[in-house]
């Protein structure tokens, strides 16, 4: 971060940064190909900003907070505080949404990731 090193970067939870560097988006570009990322809303939304129509973006959504919060329990992977710090991040996360090209709902696994797929594809011509 201090050597401007990121394209995008952000503390996702207290604590935590993630961001994406410029030096792997590079490499991705020198190899021909078409880098996606998986990153923050914050990000995601920096990287509109930056690119514009060069970029696509996508939001994936719960079909609710309610079956987040219960997909998330079902795993049992994370304590109750990890758990709800997770689901209002989640629920501030949703907020965003409209700053997105897409938004999908991820209601079905299979289709969410069919529907993902076709965007891209399209996308990428």
């Amino acid at each position: 971060i201090q050597h401007n090193e990121f394209l995008e970067w952000e503390m996702v939870y207290e604590g935590k940064y993630y961001g994406t560097l410029n030096s792997e988006l590079e490499r991705i570009w020198a190899n021909k190909q078409t880098p996606v990322l998986d990153i923050d809303v914050k990000g995601a939304i920096h990287l509109q900003q930056q690119f514009g129509e060069n970029c696509l973006s996508i939001f994936i959504e719960p079909p609710s907070i309610k079956v987040l919060k219960h997909r998330l329990e079902s795993r049992g992977t994370e304590g109750l505080e990890a758990l709800q710090n997770r689901v209002n991040k989640a629920s501030y996360e949703i907020s965003f949404k409209h700053h997105f090209n897409k938004i999908i709902i991820n209601d079905d696994l299979s289709k969410a990731c069919s529907a993902a797929e076709m965007i891209v594809e399209e996308f990428i011509g």
